[in-house]
């Protein structure tokens, strides 16, 4: 009887230490931006030293860099963060871009957390066009969350 309840707060705390790493990592994002007035980019990486190709996901990791001007790939990461396993991290985005004076210049984007019991438990960090991050448990729109498996 306990041992089902254990590990739901297991996968529960797993899920909810990798969505706050997330969070902070856009707060992160956000004040270096506004700090150094200039774009901040968050994106997916699969070695922690530059951000990975579109078909990447987002599961093995993120990092946090300040571009050179014109370019856009990581040459000195702010922030590096290896991958959680056993979850399950998908994106409508490759990359959020952070802009001074808190205008990202895209539309929304969902990072969803999966783990082995699917999307009934699955949890989402949307980040509005401001680069405000909040947590929920359905999409944009009060859609259902997906998973990939």
């Amino acid at each position: 009887l306990v041992v089902p309840s254990f590990s739901d707060l297991l996968l529960d705390s797993r899920r909810a230490a990798a969505m706050n790493s997330f969070v902070r990592a856009v707060h992160l994002a956000r004040s270096e931006s506004a700090k150094l007035s200039r774009p901040i980019v968050l994106c997916k990486t699969t070695n922690l030293e530059t951000c990975a190709p579109n078909n990447a996901s987002w599961d093995l990791g993120w990092l946090i860099f300040a571009p050179a001007l014109g370019d856009l790939e990581a040459t000195a990461p702010l922030l590096r963060q290896q991958h959680w396993p056993g979850l399950e991290i998908t994106s409508n985005r490759n990359r959020f871009t952070f802009h001074p004076f808190h205008r990202r210049r895209q539309t929304n984007g969902t990072i969803t957390f999966c783990d082995r019991r699917g999307p009934i438990k699955a949890r989402a960090v949307i980040i509005s066009y401001t680069g405000r991050p909040r947590v929920d448990s359905v999409a944009p729109g009060g859609r259902a969350l997906r998973c990939r498996g």
